[in-house]
This record gives structure tokens, C-alpha cells and sequence, in this order.
């Protein structure tokens, strides 16, 4: 088991490229399956979510390599359809492996997902979109069989809610079924068509992605590419959080601006300066943070639910009271406890939660129970006085690259240990 050791108190100040994008990279790793030949992706993200991608492809027969940030996928023969249960839990974001195998092979095997612990993620949008197709969907336990009883058509279909994986798992279902799909209410974030400018290349035609209507113009085959994948807006967006919680000046490269302007009018009004260039975008924050009014979690374009536990870490010392609303999933406040250990001042009730800002956090011990709420132990750890113990990492190596090398790089005092289950 891995934990973090932070002495706070350091000034973030420097610049550092964003890796690539998490949520860009696994749907189009999933995507190489209906691809007959070598893809080459570049800008993969060295996280243990990428690792648990490449061992689903190999499982279900393609030949894979990685080069540190490119992956190379052979996907000439793919030998089965089923995803295995242990593999369905190291990795929730494997069921959008789900349109992609039915469109390879016309059947699909797979346990109900698993993943971070941030309440229920229900896959039933991507279950009543596959049936759609004319796929049989059988339950049984927690298993679930699907099965194309005719070549896959394209059809109209409106989601009830503008789901990203749902959306996914429609595009890659469509891309090679007879005729056309139509998603309306499709999800419109910067991933999606990441996801749709790489088919896309491969020979797909999809057309709207970044609007509400997605049309897909079903094809015979996709042909093999190499295709760079997006920077990381949750990322680039954690570490501005970061530089601001520690009074301190970033500089991130390889950044698409575009992509994090929905989170910039947060900094904003906490009194940071957010400048653009051609090689990057600098954030310098003030001495001292102003409260945040009204942080409302929506769908792209509004403010990403991904940052929402960042930038609560970030207003527990804004001066003022700060209000966050959670409007996508149910559970997502479980880093709270944690802050408060620090000694935040928080009320959380049902979907909101109060922040009245502090003038200081003290260093404490905390477990890291999801992806992003881990993550919001960290900038917490950062900024304060003392030292912090952030145990059970694993969930933030599932997004972030190099966490501790990238903030030691920025001045901050940060390392990783391995530990043994036994110590304690």
C-alpha cells in the first residue's frame, strides 16, 4: 500500500506540462477493438486506469505495447467478448469496453462495474441505448449477457440525461452499424469528441459532438491510426487549485484553455489571475483568497463535478463562506470527514455543503476513499502547516501521473512510500 508524506507550508511556483487526458484516453483505447490493424495512441497518461485498460485488450485478444507515453494495439484478432469480473472492479470506467466489443463481435459478457466509491453509477442509460440496436440484454446476478440476434442498425436516441459513458458506448455501437444513429441530449464534454476526432481519422463520420445532437453515419470498417490524446483539464484544473491554495504562481503547458474555462471564473472571484499564452496558461494567486459564493456541479460546459473536491479543499482557506452543490452524483462528499481533520470547517447535508474558510489548516492523517476526493487531500496536505499522511493512494494513481514528482518539481515537499500491510 502507498501513501503520501507532505510537509506543508511551500509555495507552489514553476511550470509543469499536463499529461493526457484520463477520460479521453481509455474510451479511445477501448475504441482500437473495432479497429483491424495497429493503432497507435500517443500521450497516454502513465496511470494504473491506463494499466487496467491494456489488460482488458490483451484479455480479449489484442496484442498490446507501451512505449512510457504512447500504447501500441494490435487489434487484428480479438478472441473473446467477456470482461472479467476482477478486471470490471479495478476499473469501473471498463463498461465503456461494452459498444465497442458488441460492434466488434456482436456479443458482450460483463459483470456489473466497479470502481471509485462515490456513490451508485448506474449503467442503466447504456443498457436501454444498447438494446436500441437490437441487442438482447440478459441479467442474472451480476452478470450480464448481451447478444445481437441481427446485424446492428442505427437508430434515434435520446438520452434522459446527457451521460459521457452513455454517449460513448452509443458512438461506438453506431460507428460501424448499418445506417444512421441520432443521440439527442448527447453529453458535450471535450472527451467525447476527443474520442470522436479519433474515429473520426479511422474512417468513422460522426458529425456534432460538442453540441446536443450527435449523428453517426454507420460504416463498414475502421482503418488503424496513430492519434494524440487531449491534455488533462481535471488535472491542469487540480493544480491551479493547488498553486492558488498555496498562494503560489503555475505555469501549465500543453494545455487546451478552452477546456478548463468552465473552472476559471471560480479562481476568479477567489481573486486569482488567469493569464493565456501561446506556451501555456499562468495562474498567480493573491495572498489571500477570497470565498466563492456558488460552486454548482453540471454538465460541460458548466462546472465539472471532477473538481468539485478540489476546490472545496481550495475554499476551507478563502476568507468567507463558500457554498458547493453537487448535482451528479449522490455521494460524492466523502473527502469531508477527512478535510475536517485538517481542521476545515464544513456542514454538509444532502448535496450541499457550507464552507466557512479558515486561516490555517494543520497537517493530518487521512485515507483517500475516491479519485478526486484523494486528490483533494493532497492540495489540503499542501497547504498546511505541518505534516500530512495521505494513506491509500491507489485511487489517485488511477488519474493523476506522477503526482508527487510533478509537486516536488514545483517546490512543494511531497514524497511517495511504500508500505506493507502489516506495518499498520
Amino acid at each position: 500500500m502507498s501513501r503520501y508524506i507532505i510537509n506543508g507550508g511551500h509555495r507552489i511556483y514553476g511550470r509543469t506540462k499536463i499529461q493526457g487526458s484520463k477520460n479521453s484516453v481509455l474510451p479511445i483505447l477501448a475504441a482500437t477493438v473495432l479497429v483491424r490493424g495497429t493503432s497507435v495512441i500517443t500521450n497516454c497518461p502513465e496511470i494504473t486506469d491506463v494499466d487496467a485498460t491494456i489488460k482488458i485488450l490483451r484479455h480479449l485478444g489484442c496484442r498490446v505495447t507501451r512505449e512510457k507515453n504512447t500504447v501500441i494495439v494490435d487489434s487484428s484478432v480479438i478472441e473473446k467478448s467477456d470482461i472479467p469480473d476482477d478486471l470490471m472492479r479495478e476499473m469501473r470506467s471498463s463498461v465503456v469496453f461494452l459498444g465497442a466489443i458488441i460492434g466488434r463481435t456482436g456479443k458482450a459478457s460483463l459483470s456489473t462495474p466497479g470502481g471509485c466509491e462515490i456513490g451508485l453509477r448506474p449503467i442503466d442509460l447504456h443498457l436501454d441505448a444498447i438494446q436500441r440496436f437490437g441487442v438482447n440484454i440478459h441479467e442474472e446476478y451480476a452478470k450480464i449477457e448481451f447478444e445481437a440476434v441481427k446485424p446492428l442498425e442505427g437508430v434515434n436516441i435520446a438520452l434522459s440525461f446527457p451521460s459521457v459513458g452513455a454517449t460513448e458506448n452509443i458512438i461506438l455501437t453506431a460507428c460501424t452499424a448499418k445506417g444512421t444513429t441520432v443521440i439527442t441530449n448527447a453529453a458535450r464534454e471535450p472527451e467525447i469528441s476527443d474520442l470522436a476526432d479519433y474515429l473520426n481519422s479511422c474512417g468513422a463520420r460522426i458529425s456534432g459532438t460538442g453540441e446536443g445532437t450527435i449523428i453517426i453515419e454507420g460504416v463498414s470498417e475502421l482503418h488503424p491510426v496513430q492519434y494524440k490524446v487531449i491534455p488533462d483539464r481535471i488535472v491542469a484544473a487540480t493544480y491551479m487549485a493547488a498553486a492558488a491554495m498555496t498562494h503560489g504562481k503555475i505555469t501549465l503547458s500543453g494545455v487546451v484553455p478552452a477546456h478548463i474555462s468552465p473552472v476559471m471564473p471560480v479562481f476568479e472571484e477567489a481573486g486569482c489571475d488567469i493569464s493565456i499564452s501561446s506556451d501555456g496558461l499562468t495562474l498567480t494567486a493573491p495572498p489571500y483568497l477570497r470565498s466563492v459564493k456558488t460552486i454548482r456541479t453540471m454538465p460541460y460546459p458548466g462546472f465539472p463535478t471532477d473538481m468539485q473536491a478540489q476546490i472545496m479543499a481550495m475554499t476551507t482557506v478563502c476568507h468567507g463562506t463558500s457554498v458547493v452543490i453537487e448535482t451528479i452524483f449522490e455521494s460524492r462528499y466523502k473527502h469531508v470527514s477527512e478535510l475536517l481533520r485538517f481542521g476545515a470547517k464544513i456542514r454538509a447535508d444532502g448535496r450541499m455543503a457550507v464552507v466557512e474558510g479558515v486561516n490555517s489548516l494543520t497537517g493530518a492523517s487521512v485515507i483517500a476513499s475516491d479519485l478526486r476526493g484523494g486528490a483533494s487531500l493532497v492540495l489540503a496536505g499542501l497547504a498546511a502547516q505541518g505534516t500530512t499522511v495521505v494513506d491509500d493512494i491507489r485511487y489517485i494513481l488511477r488519474g493523476y501521473e506522477n503526482m508527487s514528482g510533478v509537486l516536488s518539481s514545483l517546490g512543494c515537499d511531497i514524497v511517495i512510500e511504500e508500505r506493507n500491510s502489516a506495518d499498520g
